[in-house]
């Protein structure tokens, strides 16, 4: 294995995380900005208003990302064990 081999492996395992893990942080960044923006215009500072939006928004980008998520979680995974030979050497 060499040092190229490596960065190119590890960098391939951060893109496949960063792409999984972005449709639900942009999802509560988003819904998380629009409470807040409404908390600050009508000055209602309740704390549970804040999380339970962002829990339920998340909730269903999970579950309309599903699908996606799992495909690419799976293409990663038959590459890897496809080229499992070339990484031993």
């Amino acid at each position: 294995m060499t040092y190229d081999f490596l960065t190119g492996f590890f960098g391939q395992a951060i893109k496949l995380t960063l792409l999984l893990s972005a449709p639900m942080l942009v999802t509560g960044l988003v819904v998380g900005l629009i409470v807040s923006i409404i908390q600050t215009a009508t000055q209602l500072n309740e704390m549970t208003m804040t999380f339970v939006p962002k829990i339920v928004a998340v909730g269903i980008a999970i579950l309309f990302f599903f699908p996606w998520m799992m495909q690419l979680m799976t293409d990663y995974t038959q590459n890897l064990f496809i080229n499992l030979n070339s990484y031993i050497r």
